[in-house]
């Protein structure tokens, strides 16, 4: 078969821009379609193509006249997904493929794309799941009952049988397809530091259960971490590029395995600078680990304070404290390792509130703040929550830095406050 593969365009729209023309959070990170790399790696049977709309945003039509697929498959963030129904309605117009859509909105949401721009929903990951909905199809065979893949049914409601997923849905013996975007890898790196960077998956899920996380319906609230081998044959596989993205959403949710990563990564001769997510309770709790990786190239690690008292952190099951969270910040310091730090502002900050988090970040010295408006997204705890406070539905702006639901402030004066700790934040960044 011939199978194209879809990164939608950015597409969210920004409140702060449109309204008061105040910049918001600009992108600093172009990255890879892992997701879709890794799709393609369990595909090597079939002739592929990996469309980057977020490089090409003008280039379905002509790829679509090209490479005249029989199946095109589209990822979508919670933010793309309106681009990608539209995407979709693009495909059944100039082309006679079948349409598939998978991805972190359709494993939190799968309702919203059953409709009859596409042929089949994947739900969680889908590197197996689309493989067998490939084969099902070269076959001629049914593809009603594939675990973890849903017909879809305009005007009724989605049946489909849900996947059980374990560590052979990671399908360890195929690498991601990482040649498939070579065209567009110059583009692939942190604009405003001047890195190039390249993305690997050591785990997949996460073992906590915060309540604004899209995560936990990818694999159905498992912990699923790759084999070692299988982590150190993907970063071999980018021996062109300097700095390695660990993508999950915990890379030590399982400390063991991140020592046995380290052990490997140091025995294989591999020099590569590694950028990593870790939790706060992980760092206090194993210095010793985080001192391991900073040996063999940790660089910088993400980590989600997320807020700087318990209530909040409380409220969003959060499972850490203030307390951990400076003591956490004190090790990575002492390590020399960079902090980049995400801080979630929550649409009913006070001004006081903007004040005690930008003196928390300067006082803390945090080198690289990210900063993004709560947002209840589809498929997760705080959405069924704050439901009822909605007052946003359009998806465009679920984009993480615009509130959908009533500011406390005036909505201007939280925009710009919310605009000034991103411009403080960023103004002497560093990885």
């Amino acid at each position: 078969m011939r199978i194209l593969l879809v990164n939608p365009p950015n597409s969210g729209r920004s409140i702060p821009e449109e309204r008061y023309g105040i910049s918001s959070l600009k992108q600093i990170f172009r990255g890879e379609p892992l997701g879709l790399e890794t799709l393609a790696g369990n595909l090597d049977s079939h002739s592929l193509r990996i469309l980057d709309l977020k490089i090409e945003p003008d280039g379905l039509v002509s790829e679509l006249e090209r490479f005249s697929p029989d199946l095109v498959a589209f990822t979508a963030m919670t933010c793309e997904a309106n681009a990608v129904v539209r995407l979709a309605a693009t495909v059944k117009e100039c082309a006679r493929a079948r349409v598939v859509v998978g991805g972190v909105h359709a494993s939190c949401d799968p309702e919203f794309f059953n409709q009859a721009n596409f042929d089949w929903i994947v739900v969680g990951l889908g590197k197996q799941s689309l493989r067998e909905l490939v084969d099902a199809l070269e076959g001629e065979q049914s593809t009603e009952n594939i675990p973890g893949v849903a017909p879809v049914r305009p005007g009724q409601p989605l049946v489909w049988q849900p996947r059980n997923f374990d560590r052979r849905d990671l399908v360890a013996d195929c690498s991601p397809r990482y040649d498939l975007v070579e065209q567009y890898r110059p583009h692939y790196h942190l604009q405003t530091l001047g890195l190039q960077m390249g993305l690997v998956a050591s785990a997949a899920g996460c073992p906590y259960d915060c309540s604004f996380c899209s995560i936990a319906p990818l694999t159905r609230g498992h912990y699923i971490s790759a084999s070692v081998d299988t982590v150190v044959r993907d970063i071999h596989c980018l021996d062109q590029t300097p700095v390695i993205r660990l993508v999950d959403a915990n890379t030590f949710g399982s400390p063991q395995h991140a020592r046995l990563l380290a052990d490997a990564i140091a025995k294989s001769g591999l020099r590569k600078q590694f950028l990593a997510d870790v939790r706060a309770d992980t760092v206090v709790r194993h210095p010793e680990l985080m001192r391991l990786w900073q040996e063999i190239g940790l660089r910088a690690v993400i980590i989600g304070f997320e807020e700087i008292d318990d209530g909040a952190l409380g409220a969003m099951n959060k499972e850490c404290s203030a307390t951990l969270n400076r003591e956490a910040i004190a090790i990575l310091h002492d390590l020399g390792l960079t902090i980049v730090g995400d801080f979630i502002v929550s649409p009913d900050y006070d001004e006081v509130q903007f004040d005690r988090l930008a003196d928390f970040v300067r006082q803390e010295q945090i080198e690289l703040p990210m900063f993004t408006v709560m947002t209840p997204l589809p498929g997760t705890r705080l959405y069924q929550e704050l439901q009822s406070r909605i007052c946003i539905h359009d998806l465009d702006f679920y984009t993480l830095t615009n509130s959908v639901l009533p500011t406390y402030l005036d909505e201007e004066l939280f925009y710009q406050r919310y605009a000034a700790l991103l411009q403080d934040g960023h103004h002497k960044a560093r990885v």
